[in-house]
């Protein structure tokens, strides 16, 4: 495959080709363009010729001139959402239509397994909604699988309108998240499906900003080569990401992590750099939405649950502008199983910080509470959080999986009070508490909750 992307190279550079008309794959029939905005179109003709586009949507038409390497770039005003449309491209006596094109919310969906999963890993889920999924205000791109050291212009695929053929394969949550948002917004919603199952995230972050850090270079030599998946830095970057930058989009759901578990301690370095690198690509800090990994066995030792390590760096990521945090400690049938089922309501609390933060939409379970700070008062911890504004809630007796120390470092289980949006810990053997870890191993499913049912999530207070 690497080498079609080189020969396709080539023969760009080749002017016998470019008397006629050549678009990313990305840019064709059943596409989404993002509303309401300028969005970027370009490809490629003879270097110098004149390119004249038009659309269905609006009298304008712009003209311009390829480029010395033959590229051409134009934007075009889009309108509020409708649609189907078309596009039409002239150079000399060639001509290029684009049919059956939308206007409305385009949204990239990246990251591993969980991500990916679909009716083929016989999700139940999935199973159960793919004979109700023909909905052509949904479109959907699927990403090939393809890897390479040289950054890429296109990509092997192209958009479909949804329907129970188009939806085979394609991921849950990508396109429980496009319900979702089309239900809420009344516009048509294009996904973009860029996942790779067992992938690190060293591998979707560019080369150059992994090779000019120690410590992020130290950390991706731990992946090793396997016959499933790329393991070096910038692999899929190059062909599934970097391809589309510059085509308009709403923003990013990213759900990855448990191939990052062994280095866990350069995670939020490392996250936070990909998705600067995401943003500086398209000129644009556009929303980042994220799931934080679900709890699974990873037989961490227990003194050090890396698990827990890595969900720790994954809430530091939220010092990031326009970033937010899906915390799904309650939605894991079997601690076992590292592909939690229930990836209706993953999609569900992604879709809901859009819809509460981009689209300003109201009523929505929004973000979970996070750590913010503590105090230590006679004998007690009290507990601060971001994120919250109602009470918290526990979901019976006791809260589970709260332990409390002193200097000792010996943590015993911590009981609690809560008064209004604050948590209070304490136990009666422990005279000078110093630290408390809610929910801090590899399988805890704790049972604290804001008053919207989101759950709260994990932390400690210490760095031990």
């Amino acid at each position: 495959m690497k080498k079609l992307f080189i020969l396709l190279l080539i023969l760009l550079s080749g002017s016998h080709l470019f008397s006629q008309i050549y678009l990313p794959s990305f840019f064709s029939d059943n596409a989404v363009l993002q509303r309401n905005t300028e969005v970027n179109i370009w490809g490629w003709v003879n270097k110098g010729r004149q390119v004249t586009v038009t659309t269905s949507w609006s009298d304008e038409v712009v003209k311009v001139n390829a480029n010395s390497h033959s590229r051409f770039d134009i934007k075009l005003k889009t309108p509020d959402a409708g649609g189907p449309y078309e596009m039409t491209i002239t150079s000399g006596k060639f001509k290029k239509v684009v049919k059956n094109i939308l206007i409305g919310e385009v949204w990239l969906c990246s990251g591993q397994s969980n991500m990916r999963r679909s009716t083929d890993d016989r999700l139940k889920e999935m199973l159960d909604e793919q004979p109700i999924a023909t909905n052509s205000k949904i479109r959907l791109l699927e990403v090939s699988h393809v890897a390479s050291f040289i950054p890429q212009d296109d990509i092997f695929a192209s958009w479909t309108e949804c329907n129970p053929e188009t939806v085979k394969g394609f991921s849950a949550i990508a396109y429980f998240i496009a319900k979702q948002l089309n239900i809420e917004l009344n516009v048509p919603i294009g996904v973009i499906d860029a996942s790779w199952g067992g992938t690190s995230a060293e591998v979707w972050t560019p080369a150059e900003i992994i090779n000019a850090d120690e410590e992020l270079l130290a950390n991706a030599n731990f992946q090793k080569p396997n016959p499933t998946k790329p393991h070096e830095p910038g692999t899929l970057w190059n062909t599934m990401i970097k391809p589309f930058s510059g085509y308009n989009i709403a923003g990013v759901f990213w759900y990855q992590g448990e191939s990052n578990v062994a280095t866990y301690n350069g995670y939020g370095k490392l996250f936070s750099e990909m998705i600067k690198s995401w943003r500086n690509a398209w000129n644009y800090e556009f929303p980042f939405y994220y799931v934080q990994i679900a709890p699974f066995d990873y037989r961490s030792k227990p003194e050090e649950q890396k698990g827990a390590l890595l969900r720790e760096q994954q809430t530091k990521v939220l010092s990031l502008p326009r970033t937010g945090m899906v915390v799904i400690t309650d939605l894991v049938p079997n601690v076992k199983d590292i592909h939690p089922t229930r990836k209706k309501e993953v999609a569900e609390r992604l879709a809901g910080l859009a819809l509460s933060e981009v689209y300003r939409k109201k009523g929505y379970d929004y973000k979970s509470p996070v750590y913010k700070s503590h105090q230590v008062k006679d004998n007690k911890i009290i507990i601060e959080f971001d994120y919250i504004k109602g009470p918290l809630n526990v979901k019976g007796e006791q809260i589970t999986d709260l332990l409390i120390a002193d200097e000792s470092r010996e943590f015993v289980a911590g009981d609690f009070k809560i008064i209004g949006n604050k948590l209070i810990v304490f136990n009666k053997s422990i005279k000078n508490p110093v630290a408390v870890r809610f929910g801090f191993t590899d399988i805890s499913m704790p049972n604290l909750f804001n008053n919207k049912g989101l759950p709260v999530s994990p932390f400690r207070t210490d760095n031990w």
